[in-house]
């Protein structure tokens, strides 16, 4: 009777989460494909081809599918696990999650990161709740300690989406810039999202458009010994416009058919980080 109980409620639970999810992807594409029809009323005309419709189907599930996993794996990225033993003298590769999630988001690119000779890969969770500058030192602070342990001057970062931000926080605005050798930003909102205006965190509150974080980030110096690759999707459901994932510095890889979520799951943007890692690894000093 508990065990048949226990079931329906984790039945019942599933499918709550799967509506929900399913209506926040539904709503942000809605207010996506609201702002492409004001900016290019053209595209009215073309919204229900087969082309059009296909795309749209793919592009809703795939999200709601990368969305679903990343939110079931969350409580895992709180069980401090034994990690695998780092290896001195090889430069680290440090991840940085988004929004909402922490460090278990990224099992699947450890995975293909490792099947491509990476072994020093690392995570740490950030708190959505608490101040760029408090995460900034978090960052700084397991970077520094990362180049003690394994005897090495410099770490690579990857940051998806707000992970970006406080990495480049870090090489722009704290210092950070002679500790960091490659800087990847999976969907980072560089000039911040219309949708931010809907977050009631810290950290989102940050990422409204012309904010004084974003004003202060995007008119710092840019670091001239630091290799960026800026890699994002034109599919973006979560950084709108989508422009606003641009930078005016580094290499840009744009991608397509996918939605942000979908960035630190699908082959395309893993290769694409994958290539600026061992690009930079592969460059005579």
């Amino acid at each position: 009777m508990i065990t048949s109980l226990l079931l329906a409620l984790l039945i019942l639970a599933t499918l709550g989460l799967l509506i929900f999810d399913l209506l926040v992807v539904l709503l942000s594409y809605s207010i996506c494909w609201y702002e492409y029809s004001n900016a290019n009323p053209r595209l009215v005309d073309k919204r229900f081809t087969r082309k059009n419709s296909q795309l749209v189907i793919k592009l809703i599930f795939t999200e709601v599918l990368f969305d679903f996993i990343t939110i079931v794996a969350i409580p895992f990225g709180f069980i401090n696990r034994k990690n695998p033993a780092l290896q001195r003298g090889e430069t680290p590769v440090l991840l940085l999650h988004g929004l909402f999630v922490n460090q278990s988001c990224w099992f699947w690119f450890k995975r293909r990161l490792r099947q491509h000779g990476f072994k020093n890969i690392v995570t740490i969770n950030l708190s959505s709740w608490h101040s760029e500058e408090a995460l900034t030192e978090l960052l700084a602070k397991r970077i520094d300690e990362l180049r003690h342990q394994l005897g090495v001057n410099k770490v690579h970062l990857v940051g998806h989406s707000m992970g970006g931000m406080i990495a480049r926080n870090y090489v722009q605005l704290r210092g950070g810039h002679d500790k960091v050798e490659t800087l990847v930003c999976l969907g980072s909102p560089h000039q911040g999202s219309k949708l931010a205006t809907f977050s009631t965190d810290p950290l989102g509150k940050l990422l409204v458009p012309d904010s004084d974080f974003l004003q202060r980030l995007n008119s710092a110096p840019i670091p001239e010994n630091i290799q960026l690759t800026n890699i994002y999707t034109n599919k973006d459901n979560m950084v709108l416009p989508n422009s606003n994932n641009h930078l005016s510095w580094g290499t840009a890889v744009e991608l397509d058919g996918m939605g942000h979520t979908a960035l630190i799951y699908r082959k395309e943007p893993i290769d694409a980080t994958i290539t600026a890692l061992k690009k930079m690894a592969a460059t005579p000093i």
